[in-house]
């Protein structure tokens, strides 16, 4: 029976600024356009984190019962160690994602925009059927196009969108941003597991572009948001600052063209996910004090 602290572990806490990020971005991007609200932020915050957690359990359950973690090398999956049973697992994936479901509906209902409870559903079925279901996308190598849709545009967007009322371009400008990390993030943790996802079966983006191309794609994937930080300066040139969180990545990058393979990968994950989570830090108080 799995502790409190391996449940922790299987929750995969290193990838929570995949979903802290994009709140704080998009709360930025609603400040600058004066609809700033504090509630609907921890609201929308509550959402993306109960969805990534419930995203997590959700790999967890079915890439363990299809034998794709048997010979993993990254971070410890419960199902696939035999630490918890796959309907335990299963059960906690549901219940992040009927917290993050009753979150959003909250913020449905005092916004009265009733066509946000299809991209709602949309995000939980994106959750699920990333490695979920008969033909899960995240084996045919769209898992990184999804990250960029959910965690970076719905995400930011859908943040700004329910404390504004509308969007503007450095609220989509921060999206791609965040997107691109997000994807980057995945990109490195596919990276890492290439040769055991061949065996597998699983066709990730990284196993249709090999190793080589993998490495390019994410060096590129990380250099967009220091290309948005110059282009914001037509909002605030406050968003220079944001250049700084590239000393957080250059690590990561040092790594991953470096040419490191396996678990000396892992680090490149939470290396890309602090310089995620300090670009959107800095860059939401320069968009939203503008």
């Amino acid at each position: 029976m799995a502790t409190v602290a391996e449940w922790v572990q299987g929750a995969r806490v290193r990838t929570l600024p995949n979903s802290v990020a994009p709140v704080l971005v998009g709360a930025g991007a609603a400040a600058a356009l004066g609809g700033f609200s504090w509630w609907k932020s921890l609201l929308a915050l509550v959402v993306a984190l109960s969805l990534q957690v419930g995203v997590n359990y959700a790999n967890d359950y079915s890439d363990g019962i299809r034998g794709t973690d048997d010979n993993r090398v990254g971070p410890l999956r419960l199902v696939g160690s035999g630490l918890a049973t796959p309907s335990s697992v299963k059960l906690a994936a549901f219940a992040c994602f009927g917290i993050g479901a009753l979150a959003g509906l909250v913020l449905v209902i005092v916004s009265a925009q009733w066509w946000l409870l299809a991209v709602g559903a949309l995000c939980i079925a994106g959750a699920w059927f990333y490695t979920g279901g008969s033909k899960p996308y995240g084996y045919s190598g769209f898992g990184e196009v999804a990250v960029f849709l959910f965690f970076g545009l719905v995400a930011v967007l859908g943040t700004q969108y329910i404390q504004a009322g509308t969007v503007s371009w450095a609220g989509l400008a921060c999206a791609v941003s965040m997107g691109s990390f997000s994807a980057a993030v995945l990109v490195a943790n596919n990276l890492r597991d290439v040769p055991t996802d061949r065996i597998a079966g699983k066709t990730t983006l990284a196993v249709r572009l090999g190793e080589e191309g993998t490495r390019v794609l994410f060096a590129a994937l990380v250099a967009i948001p220091f290309v948005v930080s110059v282009a914001l300066v037509t909002q605030t040139w406050w968003a220079l600052a944001g250049l700084a969180a590239a000393v957080l990545v250059v690590p990561a990058l040092k790594l991953v063209l470096g040419k490191a393979t396996g678990p000396a990968l892992i680090p490149v994950l939470k290396q890309t996910g602090l310089a995620m989570l300090a670009w959107a830090v800095i860059t939401a108080l320069a968009v939203g004090l503008s």
